[in-house]
């Protein structure tokens, strides 16, 4: 070797696993997750695999328990329910019911773990007979209609118990719309956690699946995100914090990383990465196949989230997740 090279050592301290573990910057706690839960109004005795996501349920109310127990028991701190009702109409009435069955499994919930969080992700597109996040007017979704239905659901909802409202609609005005309708109605301590940059994104097709949400005509892009365009990711995200928002959501998220950070940069109040359904799939059929080492790979995917700027993550994965964790 040549004596006269210069050069840096960063090796010194990757040497072992307790050195690289001391100079580690970003890591992944049980408190960063939120876990998705889909409950179902049709039936009982329901602990339905969704075909596309596997290891994920849909839940009936006399089930819901058991996964409550083992969410609580690994430490998961919260949880954020997707409802499936029985009957879906132009308005999406089941989406603001005082007996909906998201309403239902959060005082069921609160009722059994009341320190458990419990976010309502508050949209329609589950309730709709049509499939889309509002109200149909001439075969297009009307903003300023739609306003009134989601702030009625939040009220709702929070009435119920909700610990957070999470609206994902991207209706322009959902977060100023629901923070009032909230505050008259004395919810004025209830924060909202906006889905603000939300894309229309083929990674969403097993979630519609599992929520039973798919439009029945024409597509979302309309009023979600454009995949190009990142710039506009800051737009909605000032817009959102200037109407009342206190955490803003990153929706999906490896797709987005760079979004992530744009957004993270810009603000400091607590930043939301969602992990979604096509991430969680893909990585699920390349494990059951032999292709991949999955806890490898979802730990590396989940710690590619928080180090591009996520407080917290919103993942199927979770509670394996957890799991893994405390292997290491």
């Amino acid at each position: 070797m040549n004596s006269n090279l210069n050069f840096d050592r960063h090796r010194r301290l990757r040497r072992t696993s307790v050195l690289r573990t001391m100079v580690r910057e970003t890591f992944l706690r049980p408190t960063d997750f939120i876990y998705p839960i889909f409950v179902t109004e049709e039936g009982s005795n329901i602990k339905s695999e969704i075909k596309s996501m596997p290891n994920v349920y849909q839940y009936s109310l006399d089930r819901l328990d058991e996964e409550l127990d083992e969410v609580v028991a690994l430490g998961i701190p919260s949880i954020m329910f997707f409802g499936i009702p029985k009957v879906k109409d132009a308005v999406g009435s089941g989406a603001y019911d005082e007996q909906g069955i998201v309403q239902k499994a959060i005082r069921q919930t609160k009722q059994k773990y009341p320190d458990l969080v419990v976010i309502a992700d508050t949209c329609m597109c589950e309730y709709t007979d049509h499939g889309h996040c509002g109200i149909i007017h001439n075969g297009d979704v009307d903003n300023d209609e739609s306003l009134t239905y989601i702030a009625k659901t939040a009220v709702s909802q929070a009435e119920a118990g909700a610990d957070i409202i999470a609206p994902s609609n991207m209706m322009d005005g959902f977060v100023i719309s629901i923070r009032q309708a909230l505050d008259e109605a004395g919810f004025s301590q209830i924060p909202i956690m906006s889905y603000a940059v939300k894309y229309a994104s083929s990674y969403f097709g097993p979630f519609r699946d599992a929520a039973e949400s798919a439009p029945k005509f024409g597509n979302r892009k309309t009023y979600q995100m454009d995949p190009a365009n990142r710039r506009e990711a800051l737009r909605e995200a000032e817009s959102d914090i200037k109407e009342g928002a206190d955490f803003l959501i990153v929706k999906p998220a490896l797709p987005y990383l760079d979004v992530l950070r744009d957004v993270r940069n810009q603000t400091n109040i607590p930043l939301v990465a969602y992990n979604v359904s096509g991430e969680y799939s893909m990585v699920k059929a390349a494990a059951l196949n032999g292709w991949i080492d999955e806890k490898a790979v979802v730990l590396e995917s989940l710690t590619a989230m928080k180090r591009a700027g996520a407080d917290m993550i919103i993942t199927y994965h979770a509670k394996d997740a957890i799991r893994w964790l405390r292997e290491e």
